[in-house]
C-alpha cells in the first residue's frame, strides 16, 4: 500500500504538467500539422484555395473572432489594483502583559474568582504574547468604555495607518474617490467615513460607506465593495478602504465564560489600504474576491451573539458550537473558490472523486483538493488557535504556510478585519513574497460569514517597513505545546 501510495505522490507532478497544459497539449501537435500540409502545398496553392472561398466565408472567418474580441473587452470588468497598504504599528505603552491583564481583572469587583481563573486559561492556550496591546482606555481600573474614549481609540488607529499610507503611496487626500470603512461594535454619529473625510479635507463628492455588523471578515467585504464603486468610478479612481475594531466600548464586565473570551483574545489595530484601476503604481493584483453567508440557519446565525447577560452587561456571546459552523462555512467558500483559482489538474481529480463518491454511495473519502497549488502564501484570520488549527487541518497546510497567521496572533493578538493585513505585512517582512506569487486571503465573522480574497504580486516590498519593523528579527517564536494544542 505504502509502495503504491508513494508511485501515485511521484506520478502526480507528470499528471498536473499533463492537464494543466492540455491546450498546448493538444494545440501544438495541431498546429504543426498545419504549418506541414501548407509547406506540403506551398504558398500558391495555399493562396489559390484562399481566394476560392466565398466573400461571406472570409468575412465571418475575420469579423466574427474580431467582433467577439471587441464585446469581451469592452464588457470585462476593470482589473483592480493594490497600490499599497499600512497597518497601525502599536505603541509599547499600550502593551498588556498577561501579569497586567490579570491583576487588573482581579482587582475589579465585576469579575469573580472563578472567572479570573478561567480568563488565565484562556491566555495560557490563547496562542497570545506578552506585546499585545489594548487602547488606553481599558488601561485603567476599571477600564473606561465612554464615548469619547472610544472616539479617541479610534481616531488614533484610523488616523495613523492613513497617515502611513499616505506617506507611502505619496497621493494626496484630494486624488481618494471613494471611502470605505468596517468598524463591527462602534458606529458613531458622524460616522468614521465622516471623520475621515473631515479629517483630511476630502472631495465633497467622494463616494463613502461605513459598514457595520459585520464581524470579523468584514475587511474582504469592504474589499469587494470598493472594488464594485471602482467599475463604475472614472478610469484610474482610488478607493480608501480602512479596517478596523473598536475594543473601548465592548470590553465586558460581567462572568459568563461565553462571553469572557473576546476579552482575551481581541487587540487594538487596524489597517488601511488603496485600491486603483491604475495599476502603473500597483504592488498586487486583486484576482478574486468570494463571500458565503450561512445566516439562514438559526445556529450560524447566533453562534458570534451580541447580548446582555443576567445582570445586564453587554458582551459577545461564542456559541460552543462556533468552530463546527466555520468549517461548513469555509467548505461553501472553497466550493465557490475553488473552480475560480485551482488548476485544471487539481479540478479534475475533485471531480473524479465527486461522481466516485456518488457511484459508490459515499465508500471512499472526499478529495481534498490542493490549493497550494493554487497560492504560495496563505493569510488565515488570527481569530485564536482554535481557528489556524482548524484551517492548517482542513486545507492540509505546512507550519510555514500558516506561520504568518501564529506569529500575527502572537504578536498583535486577535485584530478582527485587519489581522489579515498583519499577516501580509509578515510575509512581506520576511522576504517571502516575489512577483507572481499568489495569496489567499480568508476570514470569518458573525452571521455566519467565510470570505476570501486571491490576490497576485506585482512588486514585493522593497524594505522591511511597517508592524513588523522593529520585533521581525526575533519571529518566528517557539510556542510552546500548552499553548498550541
Amino acid at each position: 500500500m505504502t509502495s503504491s501510495s508513494g508511485q501515485l505522490k511521484r506520478l502526480k507532478p507528470l499528471y498536473q504538467l499533463a492537464v494543466n497544459n492540455i491546450l498546448a497539449v493538444v494545440a501544438v501537435p495541431l498546429v504543426a500539422a498545419a504549418v506541414l500540409k501548407a509547406a506540403e502545398l506551398g504558398p500558391e496553392e495555399v493562396l489559390a484555395r484562399a481566394h476560392a472561398l466565398p466573400p461571406a466565408h472570409l468575412f465571418l472567418a475575420v469579423f466574427v473572432p474580431a467582433a467577439t474580441a471587441a464585446v469581451y473587452l469592452m464588457l470585462r470588468p476593470r482589473a483592480v489594483y493594490m497600490v499599497d497598504y499600512a497597518c497601525f504599528r502599536t505603541s509599547p505603552n499600550c502593551r498588556v502583559p498577561f501579569a497586567t491583564f490579570l491583576e487588573h481583572s482581579r482587582v475589579w469587583p465585576g469579575f469573580d474568582e472563578r472567572s479570573v481563573r478561567f480568563m488565565t486559561r484562556l491566555l495560557e492556550r490563547s496562542g497570545l504574547g506578552e506585546e499585545t496591546c489594548l487602547p488606553y482606555a481599558q488601561h485603567y481600573i476599571p477600564p473606561s468604555r465612554d464615548l469619547e474614549s472610544s472616539r479617541a481609540e479610534a481616531e488614533l488607529v484610523i488616523f495613523s495607518a492613513i497617515d502611513d499610507l499616505l506617506a507611502k503611496t505619496r497621493i494626496s487626500p484630494q486624488d481618494i474617490d471613494i471611502v470605505v470603512v468596517n468598524c463591527s461594535l462602534f458606529a458613531p454619529t458622524p460616522s468614521f467615513t465622516d471623520m475621515i473625510i473631515n479629517r483630511y479635507k476630502l472631495r465633497k463628492d467622494v463616494r463613502n460607506v461605513h459598514l457595520s455588523g459585520m464581524g470579523c471578515s468584514a475587511g474582504l467585504i469592504s474589499l469587494g465593495l470598493a472594488r464594485n464603486l471602482l467599475q463604475v468610478a472614472p478610469k484610474g479612481a482610488h478607493a480608501l478602504v480602512v479596517s478596523t475594531e473598536t475594543i473601548t466600548p465592548n470590553y465586558y464586565m460581567g462572568q459568563e465564560r461565553a462571553m469572557l473570551l473576546p476579552n482575551c483574545l481581541f487587540r487594538m489595530g487596524g489597517a488601511a489600504v488603496l485600491l486603483s484601476t491604475n495599476g502603473a503604481k500597483a504592488r498586487f493584483r486583486l484576482a478574486r474576491v468570494v463571500r458565503t453567508l450561512t445566516g439562514a440557519k438559526d445556529g450560524a446565525y447566533r453562534c458570534v451573539y451580541q447580548e446582555e447577560d443576567d445582570r445586564g452587561n453587554v458582551g459577545i456571546n461564542l456559541s460552543k458550537d462556533l468552530m463546527s459552523i466555520a468549517g461548513d462555512a469555509l467548505k461553501a467558500n472553497i466550493t465557490a473558490m475553488g473552480p475560480l483559482v485551482l488548476p485544471a489538474s487539481e479540478q479534475l481529480l475533485f471531480a473524479l472523486s465527486f461522481i466516485a463518491r456518488k457511484v459508490l454511495s459515499g465508500r471512499i473519502k472526499p478529495y481534498i483538493p490542493d490549493f497550494r497549488t493554487a497560492f504560495e502564501h496563505f493569510c488565515i484570520h488570527a481569530g485564536g488557535r482554535a481557528v489556524i488549527d482548524e484551517l492548517q487541518r482542513s486545507l492540509i497546510l505546512s507550519d510555514e504556510q500558516v506561520e504568518a497567521s501564529r506569529m500575527t496572533l502572537h504578536r498583535f493578538g486577535n485584530t478582527s478585519s485587519s489581522s489579515l493585513w498583519y499577516e501580509l505585512a509578515y510575509v512581506e517582512a520576511k522576504g517571502r513574497m516575489r512577483k507572481g506569487d499568489r495569496v489567499w486571503m480568508i476570514g470569518f465573522g458573525s452571521g455566519f460569514k467565510c470570505n476570501s480574497a486571491a490576490w497576485e504580486c506585482i512588486r514585493p516590498a522593497a524594505n522591511v517597513d511597517g508592524p513588523w519593523a522593529t520585533c521581525i528579527h526575533r519571529y518566528p517564536v517557539d510556542i510552546p505545546d500548552v499553548l498550541k494544542h
